[in-house]
């Protein structure tokens, strides 16, 4: 039995012909459910990150400890997405 049952397939947006086990540069965007504001606020123009966005930017700059061979550029998190 298929837990999901193909509930949640979307069309994939990857390039079929590109290999993303291969080097190179990628462009990830993760947002929130119903892009709600969960990370924090910007306040005088500035993100203030509350306790969740913390722990996202935690985790987001954790990654090269899973993941062998990854390096991370620059990132931000935002009120709804990272």
């Amino acid at each position: 039995m298929k837990k999901f049952r193909g509930k949640y397939r979307i069309p994939s947006a990857r390039l079929s012909a590109w290999n993303y086990a291969s080097p190179g540069s990628y462009f990830i965007t993760v947002c929130t459910k119903k892009r709600k504001n969960l990370f924090g606020e910007i306040v005088n123009g500035e993100m203030q990150l509350n306790d969740i966005g913390r722990i996202a930017s935690k985790c987001w700059s954790d990654i090269p400890d899973h993941f062998d061979n990854t390096e991370l550029d620059e990132f931000v998190v935002m009120p709804n997405h990272v």
